[in-house]
């Protein structure tokens, strides 16, 4: 499913106007998006956890040429799912 189903798929069940339900999941991503960046965690109870996690550096190896580089550290996006989400998918 992709942005554009979701946002068809939420309208029809909220029976709201496209537009608005895109509006809104723009606005929740974004909300989501500016509190990780400012290093706060965003729990949906049920859903999940959206976090931060910082990658030491670390060596790699180009896949094409063989040659190792070096990966520098960098901070990532990270999302653990949450109970109730875990149970439906088993």
């Amino acid at each position: 499913m992709n942005k554009a189903q979701l946002i068809e798929a939420i309208a029809k069940v909220t029976k709201a106007k496209k537009i608005e339900t895109e509006m809104i999941l723009n606005a929740t991503l974004d909300c989501i998006k500016k509190s990780v960046k400012k290093g706060e965690d965003v729990t949906l109870i049920g859903f999940g956890t959206f976090t931060r996690s910082k990658r030491k550096a670390r060596a790699g190896r180009n896949p094409q040429t063989g040659k190792e580089i070096k990966i520098p550290a960098m901070t990532v996006p990270k999302f653990r799912a949450g109970r109730e989400f875990k149970d439906i998918l088993k």
